[in-house]
């Protein structure tokens, strides 16, 4: 991970005002020194030779006589980086304003004097193995603008006080071990960023607990129950949504398609009820399968170039214009498999393009020939007739 542009934009304007390093800060340094060490193959510490100037060691950024960027391990990609603990001693650096941890083996816990950094706008501490809570005194720094603590090992819950943080744009918690309910987001009306992927999150969002400042967001890989439409009515600003692999019920509303998706996969819920978009959608991939959506498949969705419906309970014909389009190269995927649908008007001569997937496998009518299924389609062609008639 790379220090921030802000931290950068610092560096240069107080380069030539560089004093004496504050004693506190100096002895933190040490202590931090003390609890971390390069992995074999690391050669990062090899500077940090404290009868010269801490502000020369790599990863160390002053301005004048204080520590204001902290970047530990090497920042090129494939570095084996470091290992120990992340001391308490962190907390003293009083100036720092870009705290960068780069992925290696670090274990323990996230120190809670962390929330002792009140100039702090960049946490990040990914690709590690950081363990224990994630400190509730986080809440504590006003001015922190992204947390990413991604791929550790936290457990435990998300601390509320995160989510009441004014200044926070990016919170990155995904791939960690933490548990309980969503805390509610409102008071963060700058966030646009918020991941919490493949964790063990449960509970059900309330409808007004995520701002609609939000441009991307990922539940995904979680145990998270409960309707979302109230909630995702108010998300007019997402430009990638993934909610799949959770337990959300209920239906989802048409505006959704006409926000400023590029992708939106809600695949593997319990979601229900019609897909009716108000106008064509533009969205690049829209991933819907695996739940219990129902009804006609709207030809609004034929301008979509990734669509994934199958394992529903679609019924009627394919739309004429799906037809149109994937002849055409438009449609590179078409997913309609293991629904009901009642047939399909193509011509057995026309040629599906070989860069088109097309599969009507177990379905009610007979597939054409061309398709190109999924191997986890199964071989069965088409739905047994006792299975039809619930729906026709």
């Amino acid at each position: 991970m790379k220090i921030s542009t802000f931290s950068i934009i610092l560096l240069c304007f107080f380069q030539s005002t560089r004093a004496i390093l504050d004693p506190i800060d100096f002895l933190a340094l040490q202590s931090i020194r003390r609890s971390l060490h390069d992995v074999p193959g690391s050669k990062f510490f090899s500077s940090w030779d404290f009868t010269d100037d801490p502000c020369n060691f790599a990863g160390v950024y002053c301005a004048t006589d204080k520590v204001i960027a902290l970047s530990l391990g090497e920042s090129r990609a494939g570095s084996p980086g470091l290992t120990g603990k992340i001391d308490t001693a962190i907390g003293k650096l009083s100036s720092l304003v870009d705290l960068t941890v780069s992925p290696g083996r670090i274990y323990g816990h996230l120190p809670q004097s962390i929330s002792q950094l009140k100039n702090l706008r960049f946490l990040g501490i990914s690709r590690n193995f950081i363990s224990g809570e994630i400190p509730a005194g986080l809440g504590q720094l006003r001015n922190v603008r992204t947390i990413d603590l991604s791929y550790n090992q936290l457990a435990g819950t998300i601390p509320p006080s995160i989510g009441k943080l004014p200044e926070l744009k990016n919170l990155i918690l995904r791939h960690n071990r933490l548990a309980g309910s969503v805390p509610s987001f409102a008071s963060a009306r700058n966030l646009n960023r918020l991941d919490l992927k493949h964790n063990t999150l449960t509970g059900s969002l309330a409808p007004d607990s995520l701002p609609s400042s939000l441009q991307y967001l990922t539940l995904s890989w979680n145990q998270l129950t409960g309707p979302v439409d109230r909630v995702l009515y108010r998300l007019n600003r997402l430009n990638y949504l993934d909610l799949s692999l959770n337990r959300f019920t209920g239906s989802i509303p048409a505006q959704l398609f006409s926000f400023p998706l590029t992708n939106l996969q809600l695949e593997r819920n319990q979601l229900c009820g019609p897909v009716e978009p108000f106008n064509e959608v533009t969205i690049q991939t829209v991933d819907l399968s695996f739940n219990k959506f129902s009804g006609g498949i709207s030809p609004l969705l034929a301008t979509v170039q990734n669509l994934y419906l199958n394992n529903n309970a679609f019924t009627g014909e394919v739309p004429g214009s799906f037809v149109e389009r994937l002849l055409a190269a438009h449609i590179q995927i078409l997913y309609l498999q293991h629904n009901y649908l009642t047939g399909i008007v193509i011509n057995p001569t026309a040629e599906i393009p070989l860069s088109s997937s097309l599969c009507l496998q177990y379905n009610c009518m007979v597939p054409p020939v061309q398709m190109t299924c999924p191997s986890k389609a199964g071989y069965q062609k088409i739905r047994p007739a006792k299975e039809c008639n619930k729906y026709h």
